[in-house]
C-alpha cells in the first residue's frame, strides 16, 4: 500500500505541477508533438530512446524548478535579489536543457524531413 500511497503522490504532482506552471503545458505539448512526428517518420528504436530521455529530462527539470520556486516563496514571499539570482539560475537551467534537447531534436529529425 505505501508503495501505491507513494506513485499517487508522484501523480498528484504531476497534475498539480503541471496546472500551475504554463512552461510545463508547454513542454508537454512539445512532447506530444514529438511523438506523432515521430510516428509519422518513423524514428529508430535508439532514436526514440534519446527523445523518451530528453522528454524525461526537461519535464523533470521544469518540475524541480517549480518546486524550488515555491520553496522559496514559502520562505520569504517579499522581493529578494538573492532569491531573484536563485529562481533565474534555475530557470535557466531548464532554457538551457530545453535549448540542447531542441538541437538533439533536430538533428535527428532535419534529416528525416528533407
Amino acid at each position: 500500500m505505501k508503495l501505491l500511497k507513494s506513485f499517487k503522490h508522484a501523480i498528484d504532482g504531476i497534475i498539480n505541477t503541471t496546472g500551475v506552471e504554463k512552461n510545463l503545458k508547454i513542454h508537454f505539448i512539445i512532447m506530444f508533438c514529438v511523438i506523432i512526428l515521430g510516428l509519422i517518420v518513423k524514428l529508430t528504436s535508439f532514436e526514440w530512446i534519446i527523445c523518451i530521455v530528453l522528454f524525461g529530462l526537461v519535464i523533470s527539470a521544469e518540475m524541480f524548478n517549480t518546486a524550488f520556486e515555491k520553496t522559496l516563496d514559502y520562505i520569504n514571499m517579499d522581493y529578494d535579489e538573492k532569491i531573484r539570482f536563485i529562481k533565474d539560475a534555475s530557470a535557466a537551467a531548464v532554457l538551457v536543457l530545453a535549448i540542447a534537447s531542441a538541437v538533439v531534436g533536430l538533428i535527428i529529425f532535419l534529416p528525416k524531413l528533407i
